[in-house]
């Protein structure tokens, strides 16, 4: 069997000679062979201070470095898109989420990441005050000028009236035309659906939702409506035009950008894979998923503090490229090199195989493997912005940066899998499961698939192709090994296929 989801290596023959002795099974779920955060994919600047972060506060490098990206797409959300091919265009907003449990100091990791966002903020409110205070008293002298027209025309004779009305009318009219700006705001915690649209609707089609906490997934819910309301999270993510039509409020975004960067206990994982509609309607296909291995119980007492250089860096180069991108109206967009569209249809081409619902690795979570290509375009456009700043809508993206882009895909891909497992995603794994626990009752050391059959419930295992699948994975990870058909050659039914069990099943040990 291939040790790494994205080795193609062939499988075994089916008539390969099985091993004499038991080897000791392996586990149906939680085995999965989760990848490190590859956080030397990032410029220099990025990876420096990601990897000072988890040093410093002793916490696994995939949060600050998930934490990282959703910062990067937070500046850049909305305002860039990435230009693949043809009329496939991918924005660069994306939604992350990391599962720790706690006291793994998820805030202080949240803090550091985020604190240039929250300072590009103040600059951008500082910058727009003048412009609010001068619109907001051009609305005020428009107004109070077409109160006192309205005034003069109502105690005027019939003669003059008519002339008058017309002159209020249209001060009346300008003075509702006076914009006044809104006040910049580039990130939102424990928004509702209905305060999501409306930051978006305001901050020209963006915001960002970035918090250690997973409130959010129980906002999503129905936490406040009652129902599930997904609609503009889908939308957001995926930059399809949203519109809201009632009859207290009218708003239109053409092409929303939502970002989200969350950290949650990994019990939510298990909550949110149960929210209603989640799967079918595609929200959860739209994570990139974390599942780092907690470093609670062998942290260092005094690790090393972050250098001060590293941390400035940081904190200037984010400031500058969200300041940079925030007055743009129409996106910037980032062309790939000829070598960099190659290099990712060569992975297009990796993934589609494991997408097939028989046999592919990706069978039973095409919906969230489907969007894989389209979000490691996301992370080069943002790495390629990270690398090039203010100058990176000037230069094509390389294939360098869709290599190190693909590298992260392939890292998000392997702790989907795990995430999904958590959640029961794959019907062949939950059946395999009950499988499992119907053999554990058994009294033999070998048995019938079609006395296996009778013993399991037909609601779950209507027919032997139900069951097949099962037999399949059982066998695969060592549980179970198909015996040959002894075929006698008379007449009538053939035999049924004999397995033999794991000893462990019978809670023997192997030796």
């Amino acid at each position: 069997m291939s040790t790494d989801l994205w080795d193609d290596a062939s499988p075994p023959e089916a008539d390969e000679v099985l091993p004499p002795v038991w080897e000791e099974p392996v586990p149906l779920t939680g085995n999965r062979k989760l990848r490190d955060f590859p956080s030397h994919t990032f410029p220099a600047w990025v990876r420096e201070f990601v990897e000072a972060v988890a040093e410093e506060t002793q916490t696994p490098v995939d949060l600050a470095g998930c934490v990282a990206l959703s910062v990067l797409a937070t500046a850049a959300g909305g305002r860039a898109v990435v230009h693949i091919r043809g009329n496939w265009r991918e924005p660069t907003n994306l939604f992350t989420v990391t599962a720790l449990p706690p006291a793994n100091r998820k805030s202080a990791v949240f803090d550091l990441l985020t604190g240039p966002i929250f300072d590009a903020e103040k600059q951008l409110k500082t910058n727009t005050q003048p412009a609010i205070a001068e619109a907001q008293m051009t609305a005020r002298i428009a107004k109070e000028a077409a109160e006192r027209a309205a005034t003069k025309a109502a105690s005027a004779d019939a003669g003059q009236r008519d002339a008058l009305v017309v002159t209020a009318v249209g001060m009346a009219e300008a003075a509702e035309a006076v914009t006044i700006p809104v006040e910049p705001q580039l990130l939102a915690d424990d928004a509702t659906a209905e305060t999501v649209i409306s930051r978006m609707a305001e901050q020209g089609g963006r915001i960002s939702v970035m918090s250690a906490e997973g409130e959010i997934f129980d906002i999503i819910a129905g936490r406040y409506s009652g129902a599930p309301n997904m609609g503009p999270f889908l939308k957001g993510h995926a930059g399809d035009r949203l519109r809201v039509d009632r009859q207290t409020r009218r708003e239109y975004i053409d092409h929303p950008a939502l970002t989200m960067g969350l950290c949650v206990q990994p019990q939510v994982l298990d909550d949110i894979g149960r929210i209603k509609g989640g799967r079918g309607r595609g929200l959860l296909g739209r994570f990139l998923y974390s599942l780092p291995e907690s470093m609670v119980g062998r942290r260092k007492s005094a690790p090393d503090p972050i250098p001060a250089e590293v941390r400035e860096k940081y904190t200037q180069r984010i400031i500058d490229l969200t300041l940079f991108l925030a007055d743009w109206t129409d996106p910037a967009v980032l062309q790939l090199t000829t070598d960099a569209d190659a290099a990712l249809l060569a992975f297009q081409d990796r993934v589609e195989p494991k997408l097939a619902a028989r046999g592919g690795a990706f069978g039973h979570i095409s919906d969230w493997a489907g969007k894989l290509v389209g979000a490691t375009a996301r992370i080069a456009g943002l790495l390629h912005l990270a690398e090039h700043g203010t100058n990176a809508h000037t230069r094509p993206v390389t294939a360098d940066t869709v290599s190190a882009a693909i590298e992260l895909g392939e890292y998000f891909a392997t702790h989907a899998l795990a995430v999904f497992d958590r959640m029961g995603a794959d019907p062949t794994v939950a059946r395999a499961t009950t499988v499992l626990e119907t053999l554990r009752q058994h009294d033999a050391v070998d048995i019938s698939k079609r006395d296996l059959l009778v013993k399991l419930s037909r609601s779950e295992f209507a027919t032997v192709a139900d069951l097949e699948p099962a037999l399949d994975l059982l066998d695969d990870h060592g549980w179970v090994r198909m015996q040959p058909v002894q075929r006698t050659g008379g007449r009538g039914r053939p035999p049924s296929p004999r397995y033999l069990l794991h000893p462990r099943i019978c809670g023997v040990a192997t030796g």
